[in-house]
């Protein structure tokens, strides 16, 4: 009787998930998150300025002084790329702040509900919280008065 063992060389990862998951890395070392809704507000802000700007110059420039007409609405663009880089992307971080500030006060007011709901039904815990309370009233009185 003999013995045979078999060795199998098999990969425990797919490459190409491998391959995904590198180029996702990159991408997001490259770009990275924050600048992503200064991007789209830049974006959104430089569009109605060129509609406006595409507005005008079909409204002056005539058959003749379609050239002309073009790069002015480039000029524009340019401009308005440079322009609202800085408001755009200041913007987008103040949005992105009172979001998280919004967030954390929606989280804090369900906690509340949910202690408050708990406290109804156990009388330990709504002594708890008159106690808590009557410290904070007590210490906010001495510190400011």
């Amino acid at each position: 009787m003999t013995n045979s063992f078999v060795h199998t060389d098999m990969a425990t990862e797919h490459t190409g998930v491998l391959r995904v998951e590198r180029a996702a890395e990159h991408l997001k070392s490259t770009f990275g998150t924050k600048g992503v809704g200064a991007s789209l507000m830049l974006a959104a802000l430089v569009s109605a300025v060129l509609v406006v700007a595409t507005r005008l110059v079909d409204s002056v420039a005539g058959g003749s002084h379609w050239i002309a007409g073009w790069a002015l609405l480039w000029v524009v663009a340019f401009a308005a790329i440079a322009l609202l880089a800085a408001p755009a992307r200041n913007l987008s971080s103040s949005l992105r702040a009172a979001r998280r500030s919004w967030d954390e006060g929606h989280r804090r007011a369900m906690e509340d509900d949910k202690t408050w709901q708990v406290a109804l039904q156990d009388s330990r815990v709504m002594a708890d919280l008159n106690r808590s309370m009557s410290d904070a009233a007590v210490s906010f009185y001495h510190k400011n008065y």
